[in-house]
This record gives structure tokens, sequence and C-alpha cells, in this order.
């Protein structure tokens, strides 16, 4: 049954109102699939910035007050070495790039988040996030959003993340999960699809009528409207949110925090047709810790205050890299297991790295180096591009821009980076950079 024959109920065809904060619109609903548009990406976020000296980019020859105490690892390809504290994926870094070298300017939470989510070193307010121009570009063909967040961000960053920048609501994510309210939580309900509870009869004869004013354009507008029906009220996308439907071993192996079951989420949006989910990588608390809130990352001032930044707490490196360990890893496996890394791309990255001295607050913002993990959609597995100093302060070979780090995951996604956003054709490409070619198998 096509959707055009498809029939649709009086009620279902009124709760279709708010379809623009799904990030569906008229053209995302309407465009035909190309082999190029079949590419999807994960992006997980380390809110905060993570020390890439005591993950990726170890610099056991430093002094004591910069290398910190982690040691590193070999891993399964010689000559690459990882933290200790990232064994899963070091048996795996045949699957992924590491590169070392990302750099630009913006200290901030607020303003690190907006060059590192737009690839664009000096982004305006409208500047569109990854994830929306992925959705207006790239939109999925499937009755499930183009673009979804899992997990909030807070603190001092502005909720322009939940916006599609001046490409308009149409294009902006839909989110899941708040704060303690995670897909990891047994009291967790994905209700985002329910129809609002206070419409009365009269309200919903009212939207009839509009909608049956609006539809003048010979069915298109219709057809939207019975595809529309179909995201709210089918059980395609439903589905796609049920983590119950998971066998509870594989839930275990990807880890039962935050962290864990938003990725296991991710991987099942992606696999049912959604072009681009964020992660934001909090994860979670260790036993007994109160919920102060989710920038795992942000190691220093206060966090490093309640507990040292090589410890076990919240805020400690000790807690949260064995968490993304277990989840990444498992991602991995599982989408490598389902045929799905080769056609999603697979990001790990924050606003900025940490500094390379150690104070007793921890280590502080450094957006002048730090490092990026990037996997699958054609990325080369084994590899390390670019390189730090010797105390991982400054770049010291191969400098990785904003606009060339978008370039090159537009180019993954099978989007030009010319492509022009803008209206009128020729102004606002998608990136301004270029992408880095080495990267790619």
């Amino acid at each position: 049954m096509t959707l055009q024959s498809r029939a649709i109920s009086r009620r279902q065809l009124l709760q279709i109102g708010g379809i623009g904060a799904l990030g569906l619109g008229l053209p995302q609903l309407l465009r035909a699939e190309t082999p190029a548009a079949k590419k999807s990406c994960i992006f997980i976020v380390q809110y905060g910035g993570a020390s890439h000296i005591d993950s990726l980019d170890p610099k056991p020859g430093a002094p004591e007050d910069i290398r910190g105490p982690y040691r590193p690892i070999a891993t399964r390809v010689p000559g690459i070495r990882i933290g200790e504290l990232l064994p899963r994926l070091g048996r795996m870094a045949d699957r992924f790039c590491l590169v070392r070298s990302m750099s630009h300017g913006n200290g901030g939470h607020d303003g690190g988040m907006h060059v590192c989510m737009t690839g664009h070193s000096d982004p305006k307010e409208s500047t569109p996030y990854f994830g929306s121009v992925l959705a207006k570009l790239r939109p999925s063909t499937t009755n499930v959003p183009s673009y979804v967040w899992v997990q909030n961000l807070a603190g001092d960053v502005q909720p322009r993340y939940l916006s599609g920048g001046f490409l308009g609501a149409a294009y902006s994510p839909l989110r899941i999960g708040t704060d303690l309210d995670t897909p990891a939580s047994p009291e967790f309900r994905f209700t985002a699809f329910n129809p609002a509870a206070d419409v009365s009869d009269t309200r919903l004869a009212e939207r009839e009528n509009l909608l049956a004013s609006l539809d003048r354009d010979g069915g298109a507008m219709r057809r939207f409207q019975e595809k529309a029906v179909t995201l709210v009220t089918g059980p395609e996308a439903r589905r796609a949110f049920d983590l119950d439907r998971e066998p509870p071993a594989l839930r275990d192996r990807y880890g039962r925090g935050p962290l864990g079951q938003n990725l296991l989420l991710a991987r099942r949006l992606i696999e049912a047709g959604v072009r681009l989910v964020s992660v934001t990588a909090w994860t979670g608390l260790p036993p007994g810790e109160k919920f102060r809130n989710v920038q795992t990352w942000d190691m220093h001032g206060e966090g490093a205050s309640l507990g040292s930044i090589f410890g076990t707490g919240h805020f400690g490196l000790g807690w949260a890299l064995p968490r993304l360990d277990e989840a990444v890893s498992a991602l991995f496996e599982d989408l490598d297991l389902r045929g799905l890394l080769e056609t999603t791309l697979v990001v790990v990255v924050g606003e900025f790295g940490r500094s390379p001295k150690i104070s007793h607050a921890g280590r502080d913002h450094w957006p002048a180096c730090y490092s990026a993990l990037l996997a699958g959609a054609g990325i080369r597995g084994g590899m390390v591009y670019g390189a730090s100093d010797k105390t991982g302060a400054y770049v010291a070979d191969n400098p990785v821009s904003p606009e060339n780090f978008g370039a090159t995951l537009f180019h993954a996604l099978g989007v030009p980076p010319e492509t022009r956003l803008a209206k009128d054709g020729f102004t606002q490409p998608a990136s301004t950079g270029e992408p880095i070619a080495a990267l790619f198998a």
C-alpha cells in the first residue's frame, strides 16, 4: 500500500502539528534517495573538553606535571599508543583514525562548542550545526527524523544546538533525554511523538479546517501530510526509540550507564534511517555521587575541587575514560557486525582539549591543540594524522582547522563541501574548508 493510497483518519491528520520540530520539512520528506544520501553519522560530543594528553595523545617523555599518572599502552596497530584507560579501543585501533592536530582559538565552552559543531572558526550566531546541514542536504527518506540529539547540553552553552540556525526550525534536532532523564533510566519513556494532551475537539476541528484550506497545490501538501502522519502514528519510528527490543546482553556490553545506552539508541536510529545523531558523552554518576551537570569532561575548577581529575568521581578520568572505552568499542563492534560501519561515520571529539600543565584545578581549557577520533564511512583505520609537540601544547605537524575538519566530515558523508545552502544558490557553502584526503582509504 502506498502513502498516497493510505487512508488517514481525522484525528491522525490533526496530530501532525509541530512536525517541523522533528527536523522534517516538505523538501526532506519528498526528496528521492540517492547513493550518496545513504551515509549517516554518529557524532559523540565530549562535552566539557576532554584531555587529549591522558587519552588519545599521551606524552610519556614529558615532565610529571604534564604527562600525568597514566601510562601509554600499545594498540593493535604497531607504533600507535594511547592512554592505558582505553584498552578496548586499543585492541581495535585498526578501525579508526586519530587526528592529533586539531586547533582553533576559542577557549569558552559556548564558543568552542559552536566552533566544534559548525566547522567554522568564527561562526555567526545563526550558523547551523552539522546535523542541520545534513538534514537539509541529505534528509532521511524513511519515516524517522533526519537529525536527533541524544542527551542535553547544559551549563553555559547556549541552546542554539536545538535550532536549525539560518536553515530554520524544520532542520532542528529532535532531542531525547535531559539530565537524569535518559534512556539508561528504567523510568525513561519516549513521548516525543505523543499528541498534546490539552488539544480539545474544537481545536482539532480548527486544525482540520486549516489543513484543508492549505491543500490547494494539486495534492503535494496532502502527500506531505500523509507522510507526516505516518511518522507520528506509525510503528517504525517508535520502534527505533525502544531499547527494550535489544537483547540484555548487548545492553550490558554497551554499559548500562547513560553513554552506553545513548550510543545503543544512536545505532538503532541510524539503522532506522536517521542521518545524524549527536550524542552528548555524559558518562553518568559514580555510585553514591549526587548529580551536578552533564559536563563530564570539564575537569578543572569545581569538578577538580570535588575530586581529582585523575580520580574516579564524576569529573575524574578514572571514571569517565573507562565508560567511554566500553561504550565506543561496543558501538564499533555492533556497527561492524551489522554492516553499518562502512556507511556510518563515527566522530568522537570535544569543543577543545586540556592544558598540558596540571594544576590544583586539574587541566584547563586548551583549544590550541587537541585530538579527535574518526571511524567508518571510508575513513582509513589504523592511522594517526597530524602531531602535537612534545608536551601536547601546540600543533607540530599537519594542523587541522575547524573548516578542514568540517569539510572532511561532509566529504565522508557524500556532501560536496562547496554545496550551497542559501536560496540564491551562490552563497553560504556547507563548508569553506578542504577535505583531508589522507584520511580516506
